[in-house]
């Protein structure tokens, strides 16, 4: 009988070992989330219904929830929601999506995921006052393309005659305004506005949209087989030949290369690297966040052809987790840019383990990044010279 008793246990419990398990992730949530929502998973292995307590997924407290549980092997259909029908997931306009689906394996399989949107109601405006659209389809002629452009402009801007720096910084939709961004957003104001009212000079950002289905040929001078690319010096050519001028001659900027940055993430971090290298005569700081250095190692030739030629300060910054070889490549063209040259106290690269490739990491990150750029003109000097 006790053999009997503890064979059963022994196959249960192997039983278990065995059952694969699958996890979750969801890396970045609409911004119009009310604080300490519990979100939940429904779908086809759990009679769709929304608010179980064994599908309600943990909160992470960064912005990112994860649930693990074990699901029968097959096509698995869900949406997620917080708690209720009501309540069910949309896209970034509020409205209904199809079901999501993923084959599961049956064995021990982790996705991430993002939420856009939810169904009782779309995100509202996030951008404050001093951020304003500045032109819905401005010219690009080295493209012969349209682009929303966008300004945020310091608090103290109508009530002072200050110039301020300037950044300038690529996918506009998902800087300031959530109701815009296919991905979350940055909070590019909230933060400069804070960091203003704490004591900062201010500065003024300039967001490009990204051209959509253009947006990797705009961010790459080289061509990927798989990826396109191939009209990066354009776009540079667009921001150094006529956006530039037109923002110093329509606002009180500081024109110099010295208060001139260029920031952004993935593909974004890729092309702002390289227009900084091909035109250091116009940038001297450099925001990398999540660079895509994978895209073509070219840059890397680029960088050691162009070499090192003015000052220049430059961040990277990246999660370890977020592929194989982003920090391995990140490292790699610190490397090369020492070796071409640059000062190590120019160079700040940060690998975090909790990074990821959402708008939720860098926007957490962007003030840091601004600070170490700009510290040396903007956090100690009050009047700068011109």
């Amino acid at each position: 009988m006790f053999q009997k008793i503890l064979f059963s246990v022994l196959f249960l419990f192997i039983t278990i070992l065995g059952y694969g398990q699958l996890t979750i992730n969801i890396t970045s949530i609409p911004a119009s989330t009310p604080p300490g929502t519990d979100i939940y998973i429904a779908g086809n292995f759990n009679n769709w219904n929304p608010g179980l307590a064994n599908y309600k997924l943990i909160n992470n407290g960064n912005g990112t929830f994860t649930i693990t549980f074990s699901p029968a092997a097959g096509t698995l259909e869900f949406k997620f929601t917080r708690g209720s029908w009501a309540t069910v997931e949309g896209n970034a306009a509020g409205t209904v999506i199809p079901n999501r689906t993923l084959v599961y394996n049956g064995g021990t399989q982790e996705v991430n995921l993002t939420i856009a949107g939810w169904e009782d109601g779309g995100p509202s405006h996030t951008a404050a006052d001093n951020v304003t659209i500045l032109d819905e389809d401005f010219f690009m002629p080295q493209l012969n393309r349209n682009r929303r452009i966008w300004i945020y402009l310091p608090p103290d801007y109508d009530s002072t005659s200050k110039q301020y720096p300037v950044i300038y910084m690529h996918d506009g939709q998902n800087l300031f305004d959530v109701f815009y961004s296919f991905a979350g957003e940055w909070k590019i104001d909230e933060s400069l506005n804070s960091l203003f009212t704490a004591g900062d000079y201010g500065a003024i950002v300039v967001g490009i949209d990204n051209g959509g289905s253009n947006r990797t040929n705009e961010y790459s001078n080289w061509k990927n087989g798989n990826y396109g690319g191939g009209q990066g010096e354009l776009y540079a050519e667009f921001l150094v030949a006529t956006l530039k001028p037109y923002i110093d001659s329509h606002f009180r900027t500081l024109p110099g290369r010295e208060y001139t940055g260029i920031a952004g993430s993935s593909m974004g971090g890729f092309i702002s690297l390289s227009t900084a290298i091909e035109y250091q005569d116009v940038f001297s700081k450099v925001g990398v966040f999540s660079p895509a250095l994978w895209f073509s190692d070219s840059i890397f030739q680029q960088v050691v052809n162009e070499g090192i030629d003015e000052d220049m300060r430059i961040y990277f910054i990246a999660g370890d987790n977020e592929s194989q070889t982003m920090v391995p490549k990140m490292i790699a063209m610190r490397d090369t840019l020492l070796s071409l040259g640059m000062d190590p106290e120019d160079i700040e690269l940060v690998h975090d383990a909790d990074g990821a490739h959402s708008e939720w990491y860098w926007a957490r990150e962007f003030p840091d990044v601004y600070e170490w750029l700009f510290d040396d003109l903007i956090l100690d000097v009050k009047d700068p010279d011109i």
